[in-house]
């Protein structure tokens, strides 16, 4: 079918690949049973997500929702977020450069907790760098030689930690 204007189809089920030389405007919801790749060959933004409402309530949202109306159980994985680029190799290889985990810590009724990591490519290797759980948020969990450092206006180290010699400095970078 080779239309160059404008068409109305009630129902249209394809077999076969679409390629369109246009805009595609969807008025219902799209759903996917195979997953989707925008591919472009420029900087732009290749998904914008726009919000008209003008309330005081949320802006634009992006939801992540594991096994809808099934019961979660703890250890569940409840999503990733993988940043990746290939590496110099003579065969470029794909890089996990960052990663944010989520799983459920504990799915109880009324007393859940999620778990959170943000892992970072550091020496080749995936590495927590911020873990956050319903009890406590870990900055460098797998001990590497990292520093943590908090600005403030006037100083670049309000608080330094010198991982690999074990010191933690105030408003200094170095021990007096």
């Amino acid at each position: 079918l080779d239309v160059d204007g404008t068409t109305n189809l009630d129902v249209v089920d394809i077999d076969g690949a679409v390629d369109m030389a246009s805009t595609l405007q969807v008025d219902g919801a799209i759903t996917s049973s195979s997953g989707a790749t925008i591919t472009t060959a420029d900087n732009n933004p290749q998904l914008t997500l726009t919000s008209t409402d003008t309330d005081s309530g949320h802006g634009p949202r992006m939801n992540l929702v594991r096994n809808p109306g099934e019961a979660g159980a703890d250890g569940d994985n409840l999503g990733q977020i993988f940043i990746q680029g290939y590496n110099d190799a003579g065969t470029p290889e794909l890089i996990d450069y960052f990663q944010l985990f989520t799983e459920i810590e504990d799915a109880s009724d009324g007393t859940e907790d999620a778990r959170q990591i943000h892992y970072v490519m550091t020496g080749g290797s995936q590495r927590s760098r911020i873990e956050h759980t319903g009890s406590e948020t870990v900055i460098n969990e797998d001990s590497r030689d990292v520093n943590f450092r908090v600005e403030t206006d006037n100083t670049v180290f309000g608080l330094f930690v010198d991982a690999g010699n074990d010191h933690v400095c105030i408003n200094t970078g170095t021990d007096h």
